[in-house]
């Protein structure tokens, strides 16, 4: 008897497998999936709503990505149910299968969640999350507000401002996110990170201090779903 429970209970983990998976065909879909609109249609007027926004667009870049989607996101698999049923608690079940395996933590990543963790600005755990989510999320290779499925750099600045802000007001000439950090720790471990004696002097300066503007990647991905299903008509 045990073992025909524990049989159907493999199937029925299996089908939610499946399920999950093919619900993760794009970021656009993922993000609609757990709000209920597109991302372009999102509003982020108040905080909370701007959390739930900032959560649902890490997820859907993660989820769509191979791998475990505790390892892409950054959170062990209990933060990651916890985040769910909180914040998107109609997906709780489908959602909760993909947390069966537990994420491994990067070392250059928990040094980036340690640097956010000691600057937090808010209470609670949606910042802890958002602190192990964006440094997980930073060792991708575009800027960094892509890799977090946001629209713009200006809502990776908010994140930042909102629940990290000692970091973030430190970032007073609009450094590139992810080189501002590098250069935060190499500071706190006593490292000297550049060799030119200013920023201007620096044949490196635009990879520093470039632009950062672009389409963003649910915005892509949907154009080119939308661009096929125009030809396949």
């Amino acid at each position: 008897m045990g073992g025909a429970v524990e049989v159907a209970r493999d199937r029925s983990t299996l089908t939610l497998r499946v399920a999950a998976a093919g619900f993760a065909s794009s970021p656009a879909i993922v993000y609609r999936a757990l709000t209920g609109v597109m991302p372009v249609e999102a509003r982020i007027d108040d905080d909370r709503a701007f959390d739930r926004h900032v959560l649902a667009s890490i997820l859907a870049a993660a989820i769509t990505e191979p791998g475990p989607i505790t390892e892409r996101c950054g959170l062990a698999a209990d933060e990651f149910t916890a985040l769910i049923s909180v914040y998107f608690p109609l997906v709780t079940v489908l959602l909760s299968v993909l947390a069966l395996d537990e994420a491994e933590i990067d070392d250059e990543a928990a040094m980036l969640r340690d640097l956010l963790l000691k600057h937090r600005s808010t209470s609670g755990d949606v910042g802890r999350w958002l602190a192990a989510m964006v440094a997980r999320r930073a060792i991708e290779p575009e800027h960094l507000w892509e890799d977090l499925g946001l629209r713009n750099r200006a809502e990776l600045s908010r994140l930042l401002t909102r629940h990290f802000a000692p970091l973030a007001e430190g970032n007073t000439r609009n450094m590139r996110w992810k080189r501002y950090f590098y250069r935060k720790l190499c500071e706190d471990d006593g490292l000297v990170m550049c060799s030119t004696p200013s920023c201007a002097q620096c044949n490196d300066f635009a990879e520093c201090f470039g632009d950062e503007s672009g389409e963003s990647r649910m915005a892509a991905r949907r154009r080119e779903v939308e661009l096929g299903a125009a030809i396949a008509s």
